[in-house]
């Protein structure tokens, strides 16, 4: 049984964030509602229960709408730390005062330390002439503390927050009106360490070695004799649980991999040869293609597509799991942020942003029990996991690819030509990404860059091809680099690179005449086109 902290979530779009810095920090943590119950808090005190960090949120402390931190909370004899919302919730409910700010802060602010309190001691990221520690942080707030509940002391002040941070140290509860979650707060990591490291006491339990072992003791106490039959896609995650759960019951696992024809190029063959040929799982390759063109032929609106693709896919995978006649599991890779935004989807009370279909998605006629071992983990959790199982880099490492394939990479009608010549050109700009380096970090821009695909456009234009004149496709090049997927912007690929992709795309793709770059940052863009 691991340490463990406990974030409860009042609606901020950055909370996973939180639970991604407590990991980092080597401590194991839940991000569960709001409003939990005290019979809640008290079950987790016996499962090693260390201290709470309360979240964001976007609405005010005062709104009636809000949730109210539970008073149990303050009554478990562990740490507290509310962040933004977080600290005016603890301030108004024990006492103090929370009012609506005459001077917002949104974005870059310089905080003041004060009072030399446990959490902010020796960490600024300057100092002023007088010798005062200033640190650079991300502020996100319309409402601020007016007054300081009874036993709290001032912690942090800016120009425009006279109370940025607060501090009971007798009790533990600490609150910061900055996100120190965000890579915008510079020291965020330092502060977060220290809270649940040596102001909680964690000792630092949580590390990928012990926990492959921990799962695979799991997956064979949870399975037994039974067998297990997983949907591979070849992506990150189920990958990776594949490795994990061929580890621990060898051949009572078999994997299912459903080729529906919008596949990077080659891929179906490298899913094969990595599990199949060197790594000795039982695979059963589907090749759907024509199932799924023909299902898809005509519809050009997003969601509609994806609707379909999952659909096909459910269908596609039961026939084949039908004739599993031993089959007692259905594993899933399903990772810790689809749990959390499915918990907060259904609830309404967490971060509401999307269901996925792989969360509480099973179909009743299965009839098989759910293994999903990577439940626990974020994404970089699962790659560390995968490279501690023996994958390659290359499969672990590779950028994230949406689950309906490059169904949602080409815009408006699916059909196989598109998808082949989309193929193709996301392939040479894959390529040139990985043989060019940049000259200062001495890395490929492949590496540099958190995601990179092509996107087919519906819309022709004229060209010249030789003395003839050409009216075909445009296909549009994606590069953005990020931390969190959150907020992430277009990647300044070097001119000369651009041009060699654009040239041997024009060049090598039939159907494709014309090569454009998108240089749109999320928000307000997003990462994918559709």
């Amino acid at each position: 049984m691991h340490e463990r902290i406990l974030i409860l979530d009042y609606g901020s779009q950055v909370t996973q964030l939180i639970a991604r810095r407590v990991r980092e920090a080597g401590v194991y943590c839940e991000l569960h509602p709001g409003d939990v119950s005290t019979e809640f808090l008290q079950e987790q005190k016996t499962l090693g229960l260390k201290g709470i960090i309360l979240s964001g949120s976007h609405l005010s402390a005062y709104d009636p709408q809000a949730l109210k931190v539970p008073h149990a909370v303050f009554e478990q004899g562990v740490p507290v730390l509310g962040i933004c919302y977080g600290m005016q919730a603890m301030a108004q409910q024990l006492g103090g005062e929370v009012s609506h700010a005459d001077h917002r802060e949104f974005g870059y602010a310089e905080v003041r330390a004060r009072g030399h309190t446990h959490l902010l001691r020796d960490i600024d990221d300057f100092k002023t002439a007088d010798g005062h520690g200033i640190l650079k942080v991300w502020m996100s707030h319309g409402d601020q503390v007016t007054r300081l509940p009874d036993g709290f002391k001032l912690m942090a002040s800016t120009a425009s927050c006279p109370i940025a941070g607060m501090a009971d140290e007798k009790r533990g509860f600490y609150g910061v009106q900055f996100h120190p979650e965000v890579t915008h707060t510079l020291k965020g990591q330092h502060i977060l360490t220290r809270f649940v490291r040596e102001i909680c006491g964690c000792h630092g339990d949580w590390n990928m070695p012990d926990y492959v072992q921990e799962a695979i003791t799991r997956i064979r106490e949870q399975v037994g004799q039974d067998h297990v039959i997983l949907g591979l896609s070849g992506g990150v995650d189920s990958s990776v649980a594949a490795a994990l759960i061929h580890k621990a019951i060898g051949d009572q696992l078999t994997c299912v991999f459903v080729d529906h024809g919008l596949l990077r190029l080659n891929e179906a063959q490298q899913v094969m040869s990595t599990f199949a040929e060197h790594m000795g799982v039982n695979v059963i390759h589907v090749d759907a293609t024509e199932q799924f063109m023909s299902k898809l032929d005509g519809v050009t609106d997003p969601e509609a597509k994806r609707k379909i693709i999952g659909r096909e896919f459910v269908e596609v995978f039961q026939a084949e799991s039908a004739k599993i006649q031993d089959a007692r599991w259905l594993a899933q890779g399903t990772i810790y942020p689809d749990v959390i935004e499915s918990a907060g989807a259904k609830t309404g009370k967490a971060v509401a942003i999307k269901s996925h279909h792989n969360v509480g998605g099973l179909p009743d006629t299965l009839n098989l029990k759910l293994l999903e071992p990577l439940r626990e983990l974020f994404k970089d959790e699962v790659r560390k996991l995968g490279i501690a199982l023996g994958l390659p880099p290359s499969m672990v490492y590779r950028h994230p690819f949406p689950g309906p394939g490059l169904g949602v990479r080409i815009l408006g009608a699916v059909n196989k030509e598109f998808a082949d010549w989309l193929r193709q050109a996301d392939a040479i700009f894959i390529d040139e990404l990985r043989m060019t380096f940049d000259e200062k970090t001495g890395k490929s821009w492949y590496d540099l860059t958190s995601q990179a695909f092509a996107v087919f456009l519906p819309v022709k234009s004229v060209g010249v091809m030789g003395d003839g004149r050409t009216y075909e496709y445009v296909v549009a090049l994606r590069a953005v680099q990020t931390s969190d997927f959150m907020t992430a912007g277009w990647a300044p690929l070097p001119y000369d690179l651009l041009a060699k992709v654009s040239s041997r795309i024009i060049n090598e793709v039939k159907g494709i005449n014309r090569v454009v770059y998108d240089v749109s940052s999320k928000p307000p863009a997003t990462i994918e086109w559709e």
